[in-house]
């Protein structure tokens, strides 16, 4: 009899411990599971830019968002010719293309050539032309910065400071004014007052008519400048070395006959054929252009 109950708890227990082991593995699963999901909903958050749905998305998450890796580079189809082959490039960066004949189009022609730029660290605005001081500052805030070695204030977007300290390790490269400031990331009203130097609204409107482009490689219309960007600097280069060490770490001369301005493209130069860019020579000066 004894035994008879001996066998009859063991076996009892067994099916408890049986059920207890189900009942937790389903548990675990549907933890796990929500887990799995509640990860995925957070990197989607995190990927499409919804910083503000994350808590909602994601509560009570004391560690960081691991991000996907980041997609590399997107090469336009070489099928495709060299006008549409840059604007499926900077298409990423500009949610609306502006239309032919537009002033819009006009600037993005002049100075559009950084929108190729790659890396993920680099920002450029929504649009070609920055309204107002307002405007200009809201998108600078935006920015991570880096100073350019051996001047007082010359600053660039940390990308591009870093790569041209680089370039400036291997040949000694000196700014136009020689100290910095306006040489690198401008105001608003430093635009707008190199423009009033140069031009004057009778000028301005020339240039929405599609009447005017010679002005443009002189001084840029205010809020269309590069150097708004903290993606563009002003330079004294005289020798093949220096412009082999800029070129070799992504600058280039991008704004016809504009000469002391280089521009952060951020890619090689074999490389920027690929997103449509073609290389014109003025006066013996390689310019890396926009083909529209």
């Amino acid at each position: 009899m004894k035994r008879f109950w001996r066998k009859s708890s063991f076996i009892s227990i067994f099916i408890f411990i049986v059920f207890a082991l189900v009942a937790s593995n389903g548990i675990t699963h549907r933890t796990l599971s929500t887990d799995i999901r509640q990860l995925q909903d957070c990197l989607n958050a995190r990927s499409s830019g919804r910083y503000r749905d994350l808590n909602k998305v994601c509560p009570n998450t004391s560690q960081p968002i691991v991000s996907p890796t980041p997609l590399l580079p997107q090469i336009p189809d070489a099928n495709l010719p060299e006008p549409q082959r840059f604007l499926s490039a900077i298409a990423h960066q500009l949610p609306t293309i502006p239309q032919p004949g537009t002033f819009e189009y006009i600037l993005l022609r002049a100075y559009g050539a950084a929108f190729v730029n790659q890396q993920p660290e680099i920002k450029l605005p929504q649009k070609v032309i920055l309204a107002n001081e307002q405007e200009t500052k809201a998108f600078q805030t935006t920015l991570t910065m880096g100073k350019v070695n051996g001047t007082n204030d010359c600053y660039l977007q940390k990308s591009a400071a870093d790569a041209f300290n680089k370039a400036k390790s291997a040949a000694r490269i000196s700014l136009k004014s020689g100290y910095g400031g306006s040489d690198c990331t401008r105001t608003f009203a430093t635009n707008l007052r190199f423009w009033r130097k140069y031009a004057n609204n009778n000028t301005l409107e020339r240039v929405r008519l599609g009447k005017e482009t010679a002005i443009l490689g002189v001084v840029a219309p205010p809020g269309a400048s590069q150097h708004l960007w903290g993606l563009a600097i002003d330079l004294q280069v005289s020798s093949q070395v220096q412009r082999q060490a800029l070129n070799k770490n992504g600058w280039f001369q991008t704004v016809e006959n504009d000469v002391p301005h280089w521009t952060y493209v951020g890619l090689t130069e074999e490389n920027l054929p690929l997103f449509g860019l073609k290389n014109k020579i003025v006066r013996g000066t390689t310019y890396w252009l926009i083909p529209l």
